[in-house]
Parts: structure tokens; C-alpha cells; sequence
């Protein structure tokens, strides 16, 4: 029986990799450690659903701020991914079978936690014919119909080994936001994500646009794996040829020494300059910190995002 709590269980694809050193954190990373009566009670809501949270099993570092307002990032699908992404610290191997009972636990924990706004994601599972399209859309109507006031945000996989019919399944749940990451420039993907493949990945936000306009895209890389400024602002183009409508960018922060090593902490200052160069390129919103993660703010993200697309169409 595997225990997922030791890195060489959870990360068996990575034993046999050389260690990364893993540099001191500057001042601008820095975090409190989790606690407070929020975070308790957000904690016991996803433990009495037998929920997985990303926010737990990515190592989040905001995950004591969020939990401590009520909002978590619901992981569904199980907690064991069959991808190996060098920079990830969720656990990789040969996943359980779907539970048809999981869409209904993840809207009743929303419902008690009373969230306007709620984020979605899943493990890879290529184990399964439809990637577990049926799966989400089967999770976005089960909160619609418990929580119909909440806005659904998902983050899926890239769906890379399905019928590309399978997309329209999740598209027809209509989730107010999709999001798929790319995750980092296209000449580290042999290395940060052998398992995906960049173009795909673009060109599946771009379709979830085709298929419904409506829909908000959404979509983040981090940086301190390599890249370098003038590849982050190609990402930037691409995503926008695509009709992503919001871009977020976060710092790389190593889980342990066997992943993918920190190549360099970029700057607040840094930060800044994606963030205003990217909304010169046109997207409706842009979150670029060093602590920004896919779902960090993202009720009041939404929010910001709808009213920047209103503001666009009234200036026609």
C-alpha cells in the first residue's frame, strides 16, 4: 500500500532523478504558516465530504489565506495523477476508478461553504477514454443545481489522448470560466512537461472560444523554470491569437529536490512589467505576482473579469 505522504511513494517517476538544490526564499515569498478558526472549519468541510483539494496536494503557499475565507480548490477524480510534470507535486501512478458519488459531495461542500465563486480542477487521467470529461460536466451540473447563484471556474487537463468530441461535453456544462494551464514556454515542455504538448494544449482553449463564445478562457504559466523574457512574451501572443481572455503568472516554487530545480526568483518589479505588457496585448484581465496561482483570488478575479468584458462591449 502506498503512502502518498513520502516523496519517493508519491513521486516514484522522479527516485531516480539527481537532486536539485533547493535556493533560500526571498523576502517577497514568504508566507504565514496556516491556522485560525476559517481554515479549521474550511478543513473539516472538505474532510467530512471526502474531499481532495489541490491546495493540499500542490503545496499551495496561499493555501492558509484562502482556507482562512472559505475558499478551496476542489480536485476531483481522485488525488493520483497519471502524468509525471517535473515541476509537480501531485502524487503520479495508476489512478482509482471515478466515484459516481464525487459530483454531489463537491456540491454540498460548496453549499456549506456558502461560495459565490468556485474553482474545479482534476488530476490527468488518461487511463480513461474521455480523460473524465463526463466526470466534470456531471460536477458542474450537481453544483448548479445545489448552489445555482455560484459561478463554476474549472481547471482541466489537456484531454491530449481523447476523441476530440469529448471537449464539447465539458463545454455544454457551461462553466463560467475554462481553464487549462499551459504552464511554461514551449522550450521547456520536453523537460518541465513531457507529457503534454504545447500546441494542444493552446489549441484547446482556442475551440472551447469556437464552441462558446460566452465562456471565459483562462489560462497561467509560472516562471523561474529557464525561460526568459522575450519567451514569456511570445506565450503572451500566442495566448491571445487563441482568445484567451485572462492571464496569470506565477513564481516557480520547487516542492522537493528530486523536481524540476528553481532557475531564479523573478522580481515584483518583474512581475509588473508581464502584467503591463500583457494587458497591452488585450487581455481582459492579468494576474502576475510572484504568489499568484491559477485559482488565488479568483471570486474576485471573476468578478473584475465580467466587468471588463461589459466595459469592452459598451465601447464597441
Amino acid at each position: 500500500m502506498r503512502d502518498l505522504k513520502i516523496p519517493e511513494q508519491r513521486h516514484p517517476e522522479k527516485a531516480h532523478r539527481q537532486d536539485n538544490a533547493q535556493p533560500k526564499k526571498p523576502k517577497w515569498i514568504r508566507v504565514k504558516a496556516p491556522g485560525g478558526k476559517g481554515y479549521a472549519e474550511t478543513h473539516k468541510i472538505m474532510r467530512e465530504n471526502n474531499l481532495v483539494t489541490v491546495c493540499e496536494e500542490a503545496g499551495c503557499p496561499n493555501v492558509g489565506e484562502c482556507w482562512s475565507q472559505g475558499h478551496a480548490t476542489m480536485m476531483i477524480m481522485g488525488e493520483i495523477c497519471t502524468r509525471g510534470c517535473t515541476f509537480c507535486n501531485i502524487a503520479t501512478g495508476r489512478p482509482d476508478s471515478l466515484d459516481v458519488f464525487e459530483p454531489g459531495r463537491v456540491a454540498h461542500a460548496v453549499q456549506k461553504l456558502g461560495l459565490n465563486h468556485v474553482v474545479i480542477t482534476s488530476v490527468d487521467r488518461d487511463d480513461l477514454d474521455d480523460g473524465g470529461a463526463d466526470h466534470f460536466a456531471q460536477t458542474i451540473r450537481a453544483v448548479r443545481h445545489r448552489s445555482p447563484k455560484t459561478t463554476i471556474e474549472i481547471l482541466t487537463p489537456d484531454f491530449l489522448k481523447c476523441d476530440p468530441a469529448v471537449l464539447e461535453v465539458v463545454v455544454e456544462a457551461k462553466p463560467d470560466v475554462f481553464n487549462h494551464n499551459l504552464e511554461t514556454v514551449p522550450g521547456l515542455y520536453p523537460e518541465v512537461r513531457p507529457g503534454a504538448r504545447y500546441f494542444h494544449s493552446l489549441r484547446l482553449l482556442q475551440r472551447v472560444k469556437e464552441l462558446d463564445p460566452s465562456i471565459f478562457t483562462k489560462s497561467g504559466i509560472m516562471v523561474g523554470l529557464g525561460e526568459d523574457e522575450q519567451q514569456v512574451r511570445q506565450v503572451m501572443d500566442d495566448m491571445r491569437a487563441a482568445d484567451i481572455d485572462f492571464l496569470t503568472i506565477g513564481q516557480y516554487l520547487q516542492p522537493t529536490p528530486k523536481h524540476h530545480g528553481v532557475d531564479r526568483f523573478v522580481t515584483p518589479e518583474e512581475f509588473a512589467s508581464y502584467e503591463k505588457a500583457a494587458y497591452g496585448k488585450g487581455f481582459l484581465m492579468v494576474s502576475a505576482t510572484p504568489l499568484t496561482r491559477s485559482s488565488y483570488h479568483a471570486g474576485d478575479d471573476f468578478a473584475r473579469l465580467r466587468e471588463a468584458r461589459q466595459k469592452k462591449l459598451d465601447q464597441g
